[in-house]
This record gives structure tokens, C-alpha cells and sequence, in this order.
């Protein structure tokens, strides 16, 4: 039966000679180490194997990534939550501006926010292009899980007044920088 097959393909044209006296000879040479009682394992066997353990590698690789990725929209669902429900929205009269990137921006305070900004109780931080105020404590909490948003965030230095030569003249309400 295996001849006949062998002498099909021969005449097909799809296997020379050589093929089918090397096919011969390989299955020969199995079935003697079989018969030994060695294990004997077959070309179409090790690359099967090989591309299981190839498959089952870039199996592991994906999912590392897809873990990422849910970690890093975790943390960003996070940040969101932060700054939504810390924010400061109440907008006001005064104006405050702040440099972001290369360009100057100005925002719009209460007075009382702007001080405390100016002091580093309040920070600005951004959230899919827009600025938001949050209190510095939250600011730290934002900083832990990217470092990026943060806008402004003045140092709240006590002893900064104590140095200050000016600190006894009045500044005037009205004076826009």
C-alpha cells in the first residue's frame, strides 16, 4: 500500500526518486528505533511542538499587553474621578495666568482661589486639554499616577515672607501683573 502511494506520486510528478527512497529510508529507520523501544519523534511532531510553544509565547505576550493597557485606562479612570469630583469650578473675576507648554493662559478666579493658589494650597492640573483646580493634596494623589497632568503647583514655603524686603508695603488690589 505505501509503494503504491510512492509510485502515485512518482507518477504525478509530485516526488522524484530521491524523495521517495529518503521517505523509504526515514520510515524504515523509525520503525527500527520503535521496535528498540526508543522514543522516536517525528519532523512534522517537533515543528507541531515548536509552533505550540511559539503560539503559547505570543499567547503570554498579548496578554501581558492587554493587562497594561486595562491598568493604564484603570489609572486613567482614576485621575478622572480625582479631579471630577475635587475640582474647584467656581469661576470669578480675578484673572490668574500661568504658562502651559510655550504659551501663557489665563484663568479666571475668585480672588480668595487665586491667593491660594499663589500660596500652594490649590493646584492646576489638566484633564483632556482643559485645567481644572484641585487642592494641593489631591494634586499629590494625581502626581502619584502621572506626573504629565500636573499644570502649576507653587511650593507652600512659610518662611518666604520672612526674607522678603518688601513684606511691609501694601500691594494694591488693582495691580495686574
Amino acid at each position: 500500500m505505501g509503494n503504491s502511494l510512492q509510485d502515485q506520486l512518482l507518477k504525478a510528478g509530485l516526488a522524484n526518486k530521491k524523495q521517495a527512497v529518503k521517505a523509504r529510508k526515514a520510515q524504515h529507520n523509525k520503525q527500527k528505533l520503535k521496535s528498540s523501544g526508543k522514543a522516536v519523534k517525528d519532523e512534522s511532531e517537533l515543528l507541531a511542538e515548536k509552533a505550540l510553544a511559539e503560539q503559547a509565547e505570543r499567547d503570554r505576550e498579548l496578554n501581558r499587553i492587554k493587562q497594561q493597557e486595562a491598568e493604564a485606562k484603570a489609572l486613567q479612570a482614576q485621575i478622572r474621578q480625582l479631579i471630577t469630583l475635587n475640582q474647584i469650578t467656581d469661576r470669578g473675576e480675578t484673572e490668574f495666568s500661568f504658562t502651559h507648554g510655550s504659551s501663557i493662559k489665563t484663568l479666571m478666579l475668585q480672588t480668595e482661589h487665586r491667593d491660594a493658589l499663589i500660596k500652594g494650597q490649590l493646584a492646576i492640573v489638566t484633564l483632556r486639554n482643559e485645567f481644572a483646580i484641585v487642592p494641593a493634596a489631591v494634586s499629590d494623589k494625581i502626581i502619584q499616577r502621572d506626573e504629565s497632568l500636573l499644570v502649576l503647583r507653587n511650593s507652600a514655603d512659610e518662611d518666604a515672607g520672612a526674607d522678603d524686603e518688601y513684606a511691609d508695603y501694601q500691594v494694591p488690589d488693582d495691580l495686574m501683573w
